[in-house]
């Protein structure tokens, strides 16, 4: 979802104007901030005397930023950061789908994709007769299609602001809240150099303000080289200069974190890999008769059980690039077979395949899969791993982890926020050993 070079200063000019207008709404506190990237304000209250005592954390994703990007390219300032604090060398293990919006959404509430809602980028919700897919605005702002605590809720509910620049689930009203400050996703936009520097000129501005307003979570997220992964594959020479182009931003926002004197803990996170795919376009339509099934992408939605039992008999022995399962049945170590959102059958790739229900009809155009690829099991394509680094005052130095799974950064980042968080599929011992506490109750 990226412009192409002849139109970014167009976007970026209409961007400016559209800010300038929104930054005349601001409250009077955050006047002067980077108008390139408009933030609307929700009146949560100040921050509570407990919260102002707290440390800060900056959270920040890189979509499609694969494990070994970093030692691969030669991004100085990721592994530096790595040094300073902790890393993870091998990775870290998205859930599965190896998905942008599941994933996003799992670092911010800890659960599965099967407990938080979001079990792909686009489904099918029975109950509600509705789809919801990642370009449907209406759906991506309804609060009801998710489910769990985001982290930035989780603060809001107990007395501290928060921040996003851009994250999945972010403009949406969730557990009852929405953060204090909040940037609207455009992807005309957003990868734009001018909103991509916004970023970090509006979280030192948030930074800034006086205590009582100012946010101790802020989340921020970048679209790089996700799009660059895509289109040319994870070992091309534009992925390459995509990810130095990241590493460059990550060096800024340290630099700029670290003028403002605050105790801030800054945590760099992707939220899967990328992988060289395969062949062309796997048309389940091709092995099955899908007549009556709801389908999105490659998941299926039987209307009778006798219609579920017939396209997995037929599906079942259907193709080595795939294998299929009664949702019931699926293996526990994918966490995919307790949401009806899943489908059933449940259609699971054996490696970098293009699986979908069906072609475009005649009259549509149809394209090749693209390049590179992800969405798989993390555990059985290693490319799918995603990247983890942090440092500041809360983590010890100079540590690396073993791989873990993603699920396990909301506890960790909720101690570290000083937050009492709800019980989710992630633990606080997976990660405790990176904090100067060890995990220890009580405040820093």
């Amino acid at each position: 979802m990226r412009l192409r070079n002849w139109s970014r200063l167009a976007s970026a000019s209409l961007a400016l104007a559209f800010g300038l207008v929104l930054a005349a709404q601001q409250p009077e506190a955050f006047k002067g901030q980077n108008p390139a990237l408009p933030l609307i304000h929700v009146d949560n209250g100040p921050n509570s005397a407990n919260a102002q005592a707290q440390h800060y954390v900056v959270l920040v994703s890189l979509d499609g930023f694969r494990w070994d990007y970093a030692k691969l390219y030669g991004a100085t300032h990721l592994l530096a950061l790595g040094k300073q604090g902790v890393w993870a060398p091998k990775g870290m293990f998205p859930s599965y789908p190896s998905l942008t919006f599941p994933n996003h959404f799992t670092i911010v509430t800890g659960l599965y994709p099967e407990h938080h809602g979001l079990v792909a980028n686009g489904f099918y919700d029975e109950t509600k007769q509705a789809r919801y897919a990642i370009r449907d605005t209406q759906a991506v702002n309804d609060g009801t299609w998710y489910n769990g605590t985001p982290l930035w809720s989780l603060a809001e509910s107990q007395g501290m602001r928060t921040a996003s620049l851009f994250w999945v689930g972010s403009e949406a009203k969730i557990a009852g809240f929405r953060p204090t400050w909040y940037a609207q996703f455009d992807s005309k936009t957003e990868a734009t150099d001018a909103v991509e520097q916004a970023r970090i000129d509006n979280a030192v501005a948030l930074l800034n303000l006086p205590q009582a307003d100012r946010p101790h979570f802020i989340t921020i997220y970048y679209s790089e080289p996700d799009h660059e992964g895509h289109e040319f594959g994870p070992n091309a020479a534009e992925t390459k200069a995509a990810v130095l182009k990241m590493d460059g931003l990550v060096g800024k926002l340290k630099a700029a974190l670290d003028a403002t004197g605050l105790p801030i803990d800054l945590v760099i996170v992707s939220d899967h890999g990328m992988v060289k795919s395969q062949g062309g376009w796997i048309n389940l339509d091709q092995f099955a008769d899908l007549t009556g099934f709801e389908a999105v992408g490659p998941l299926l939605y039987g209307k009778t059980e006798e219609d579920r039992v017939r396209v997995y008999n037929q599906l079942k022995k259907a193709s080595s690039q795939f294998v299929v399962y009664r949702r019931k049945n699926v293996p526990a170590d994918l966490n995919y077979s307790q949401n009806p959102r899943e489908g059933d059958p449940v259609v699971v790739a054996t490696g970098p395949y293009a699986i979908r229900a069906h072609a475009p009809p005649a009259d549509r155009p149809d394209t090749p899969p693209t390049a590179g690829m992800h969405g798989f099991d993390p555990h059985k394509l290693p490319e799918m791993k995603a990247s983890f680094f942090a440092a500041g005052p809360d983590i010890v130095a100079d540590k690396t982890v073993a791989p873990f799974e993603n699920v396990n950064l909301y506890p960790w980042l909720a101690h570290m926020l000083g937050l009492n968080p709800p019980k989710t599929d992630g633990s606080l011992n997976v990660l405790a050993g990176t904090l100067r506490d060890g995990g220890a109750e009580g405040e820093k």
